[in-house]
C-alpha cells in the first residue's frame, strides 16, 4: 500500500517538474499569433487589435474581437500582400504609433474608447484633405489597409452573412403563378 502511494506521489512530482517550465515562460514581448512573412511584437500586434475594435466597436452586434477581424487583418496581410505592402505595412504601423505616442503621450492600447475613435477620425480626415502636406504617410496607408480589411472580414464572416443578410441560391424560388404577358401576333 505504501508503495503505491509512493509511486504515485513520484508520478506527481515528475509531472509537474515537466509542465513547470511552460507555466513559468513569459511570453512578455512576443506575438502570440505566428505568421510567416510579418514579425510582430506583442505592442504591434495589441495595437492592431485595439484599431480593429475602434473601427468596428461592440455594440448590440459582436465587435471586431468577438468574430476574430483581428487575426483575418493580420492573416490577409502575411499571406496575399507582397513584400512591398508588408514592408509599407510595418512602416506604417510604426508611423501610426509614434503618432499616436506624439500626441496623447502613451499608447493606442492606453487610450480610452472616445480618445480612440478621436484619433482615427482625426487620421481619416488628414488623409482625405488635399492640402495637407502629409497625404502620403505610411501611417495614413496602414490605417486604410486595416479598415479595408477589417471590413472585408465583417462582411465575409460567418456571422453577418449568416445574421444580417438574406441570402438566397442564385435561381431563387419558382412562381408557378407568375404572371406573363401575351406576345403581340403579327
Amino acid at each position: 500500500m505504501n508503495r503505491r502511494i509512493a509511486i504515485r506521489n513520484m508520478a506527481l512530482i515528475l509531472g509537474s517538474a515537466a509542465v513547470l517550465p511552460s507555466c513559468l515562460n513569459d511570453n512578455k514581448g512576443k506575438s502570440v499569433i505566428e505568421l510567416k512573412h510579418l514579425k510582430l511584437d506583442a505592442e504591434q500586434e495589441t495595437l492592431v487589435n485595439d484599431l480593429t475594435e475602434t473601427i468596428l466597436p461592440k455594440t448590440n452586434t459582436p465587435g471586431a474581437k468577438d468574430l476574430g477581424i483581428n487575426l483575418f487583418v493580420f492573416k490577409m496581410i502575411d499571406d496575399c500582400y507582397d513584400e512591398k505592402g508588408q514592408g509599407d505595412f510595418m512602416a506604417g504601423l510604426k508611423e501610426f504609433s509614434e503618432a499616436v505616442d506624439k500626441k496623447h503621450g502613451k499608447s493606442f492600447s492606453e487610450l480610452t474608447a472616445a480618445e480612440r475613435t478621436a484619433f482615427v477620425n482625426d487620421i481619416e480626415k488628414q488623409s482625405k484633405d488635399p492640402n495637407n502636406k502629409d497625404k502620403d504617410s505610411k501611417a495614413f496607408g496602414f490605417y486604410w489597409t486595416v479598415k479595408g480589411q477589417t471590413v472585408f472580414g465583417y462582411t465575409t464572416s460567418k456571422y453577418f452573412m449568416t445574421e444580417k443578410i438574406v441570402y438566397e441560391l442564385v435561381p431563387g424560388r419558382y412562381n408557378a403563378m407568375f404572371p406573363v404577358k401575351k406576345k403581340a401576333t403579327a
